[in-house]
């Protein structure tokens, strides 16, 4: 079963529902539609979640807690997933780079973010970009934003040189894309037979670990008919023996 059934579930001290998950060695963010939307806060900290994606709707949700963990990535649909999310802490992770961050320009509600301890904070001209791009955003690693910094952001970016930055930034996040795309597995059609034996290998499955090994796979579109057993050849004096 998805830890998140079992995961512990509490009111915090604001008097919020919270679900707490944190240091499981979740790989990636999956199955959170069995929590059925119950929650304000989810707590995901201390995990190795690589990418920040794949929630169900969500529209109670409006913290989300995932320090420590190797997030790199984000998702393109976070503002259709999360459109009510209020505060995002993303302390130690390993974005790199800002067109990364400018994904999270969907989440409408965004007021609190942190990025401390993630290679990106240390590019050119970090903060006034974060605030050019997320214009309702509040508190940016932990320090409140002020109404004058956020002019000289606006003032930097509608300058050549800051307009000559922006585009950087989005050709960079082409070529990000780019070279994800191109490493990502080709999916292919499954044939009649492999449809068959994914079916009984489902069925047949003895461990939650075989059944999440198959699904996962078809999810992917991934699936490979396992290899049939190598027949041993005799050994040449065991096969004379026998003829004799």
């Amino acid at each position: 079963p998805p830890p998140s059934q079992h995961a512990r579930a509490f009111v915090n001290p604001v008097k919020e529902r919270e679900l707490d998950l944190r240091g499981l060695k979740i790989p990636l963010i999956e199955n959170l539609g069995v929590t059925q939307d119950q929650f304000d806060t989810i707590d995901l900290c201390d995990n190795e979640i690589k990418r920040l994606d794949n929630f169900p709707r969500m529209r109670r949700l409006k913290t989300l807690l995932l320090c420590n963990n190797n997030i790199a990535r984000i998702g393109t649909a976070l503002g259709e997933q999360i459109p009510e999310l209020e505060t995002l802490v993303l302390t130690n992770n390993k974005l790199a780079s800002l067109s990364e961050v400018d994904r999270l320009a969907t989440l409408a509600n965004l007021q609190h973010l942190s990025l401390v301890d993630n290679p990106v904070t240390r590019t050119s001209h970090y903060r006034p970009y974060i605030l050019h791009k997320l214009p309702n955003l509040k508190v940016l690693d932990f320090k409140k934003i002020k109404l004058d910094e956020r002019k000289a952001a606006n003032k930097l970016f509608k300058s050549e040189a800051g307009k000559q930055h922006l585009a950087d930034i989005a050709d960079e996040g082409k070529a990000i894309a780019a070279e994800a795309s191109a490493k990502a597995p080709e999916k292919r059609t499954m044939t009649d037979e492999e449809r068959r034996l994914a079916r009984a290998m489902i069925d047949n499955a003895t461990t939650p670990e075989e059944l999440e090994l198959v699904q996962r796979q078809l999810r992917a579109g991934i699936f490979k008919a396992p290899e049939p057993p190598v027949q041993q050849q005799e050994a040449p004096a065991a096969a004379a023996a026998a003829a004799a």
